[in-house]
């Protein structure tokens, strides 16, 4: 770990919210003489009644198991009807070029990410926006066309003590704490050589990065060098200045070349399975990578995918033990256990806009597209999930409804001469989703992006509750 301090200037940045039954049997009778054995008294039979089972935890009643089960289908119930009940609230953006990346801080405050390379929270009852000063590398210099790659990855550790995205450099590995956002160091030395796509947490101080290079970086930052005297971990200069330390990463490794597409190797997206402590990773040449992290990544396997264009998003089930890829019109499910794919596709039939964002809660896949709608699907029906049926009584019992689909606003868009000819005068392009985050608690979805084409400046960002 280098030691080298830089400061930098908080810039009107106030510290964040802190957040966001058995049964018993008798005694052996015996069939000889003497005396019984006494018997055992009965135990009351677990009571398996939800509306109990609700009450005793509302009072917050110890050492009662609630019925078994009740907890997985409470969640279960809400993955699947609290899409049909959100309706939408557009939040103003300003001028801002395309949200990339989101995580919920706490039950009001949205932390995001653009395009143009700017990090800044969002009040969502308010609409106030607060921009986040971005970390400097030690080394001066950055090449313009990395500018405008922008923060695509926002991730917060496992305790929300940390929060970790991309510096002023979108090479580099910017580290913030949490709830203060003061930075806390920045990952700029021996790094990546091009822009951080992906982020995931293995621990609350071990973080893995992919890049645009075609190369992974495991990060751990020694926090005990960053608490100072009065236990604060961001330190400050003489002018009261937050300072903030230069780390390199443990290890960097390479994914390995495809055949196919040995140039386009880039790591597109990451998952982590805390469970078997394993790393998935996708990378835009059409392979998942599955690695074992520990001090430094080891590679278990490579599977080609079915679809290989546009693999940009990746997701793991804890429940069911599964990765889901999205590509530019289908959404491939992995169990890496089994070593290939055996789940049916799904396909999202939204006119090859891509698969933009994909998140699991229980057995419910939330798909953000490139056409502006979010789509649900019930991996364990294998199907989507349906608008409720008509409220026609003469409809028969039992049919399909619709696809449920929630379409989202209009947005900003740049109404720029040179950009509107370029694509033909057309008078609205769809919102690509490309981030979204769920605050179940509150029961709340954020939904953020803007628009596809690469040469249009917008964006959009909605919270549906």
């Amino acid at each position: 770990m280098t030691l080298q301090q830089t400061s930098i200037r908080q810039q009107n940045a106030p510290a964040v919210e802190a957040g966001a039954g058995s049964s018993s049997s008798h005694g052996a009778v015996a069939d000889g003489e003497g005396p019984l054995p006494p018997k055992k008294q009965k135990r009351p039979a677990t009571r398996r009644s939800l509306v109990r089972y609700l009450k005793g935890r509302e009072v917050g009643a110890r050492g009662r198991a609630g019925p078994l089960g009740f907890e997985g289908e409470l969640r279960g119930y809400a993955a699947r009807r609290l899409p049909e009940l959100l309706t939408e609230r557009q939040l103003a953006l300003g001028t801002l070029n395309k949200v990339f990346a989101s995580q919920w801080l706490n039950a009001k405050q949205v932390v995001c990410g653009t395009k143009c390379n700017t990090l800044f929270v969002v009040d969502v009852q308010s609409g106030h926006i607060t921009r986040i000063p971005l970390l400097r590398d030690a080394m001066a210099g950055i090449d313009r066309a990395q500018l405008d790659c922008g923060i695509h990855a926002i991730e917060l550790n496992p305790s929300k003590t940390l929060l970790a995205t991309g510096g002023e450099n979108p090479n580099s590995l910017a580290i913030y704490q949490l709830p203060t956002l003061d930075p806390m160091c920045l990952g700029d030395c021996h790094g990546h050589r091009d822009c951080i796509f992906a982020i995931a947490w293995m621990s609350d101080t071990v973080a893995v990065t992919s890049s645009r290079d075609g190369t992974m970086a495991l990060w751990r930052p020694d926090l005990d060098v960053f608490h100072g005297v009065r236990g604060s971990i961001a330190w400050h200069n003489n002018l009261g200045l937050p300072m903030y330390t230069h780390i390199h990463p443990m290890s960097v490794e390479a994914i390995p070349r495809s055949t196919m597409n040995p140039s386009n190797r880039k790591v597109r997206a990451l998952a982590f399975s805390g469970k078997n402590q394993e790393l998935g990773a996708v990378s835009l040449d059409g392979y998942f990578h599955l690695w074992k992290a520990r001090s430094t990544l080891s590679r278990l396997l490579s599977l080609r995918l079915p679809y290989c264009r546009e693999n940009v998003c990746l997701t793991y089930c804890n429940e069911l033990s599964l990765y889901a890829v999205g590509s530019q019109s289908h959404v491939c499910f992995l169990d890496p256990r089994l070593g290939q794919q055996n789940i049916r596709p799904m396909c999202s039939r939204e006119g090859g806009s891509g698969v933009r964002s994909l998140s699991f809660y229980q057995h419910v896949l939330t798909v953000g597209t490139g056409h502006g709608s979010l789509l649900f699907y019930d991996i364990r029906a294998h199907k989507f999930l349906e608008e409720r049926a008509s409220c026609n009584p003469d409809s028969p019992p039992g049919s399909a409804g619709r696809k449920l689909k929630l379409i989202c606003g209009r947005g900003w868009l740049s109404r720029d001469n040179l950009r509107v000819n370029y694509f033909g005068g057309m008078e609205e392009f769809p919102n690509a989703l490309y981030t979204h985050c769920y605050n179940w608690p509150e029961l709340k979805l954020f939904v953020a992006g803007g628009p596809l084409p690469s040469g249009l400046h917008g964006n959009y960002a909605g919270l549906w509750s």
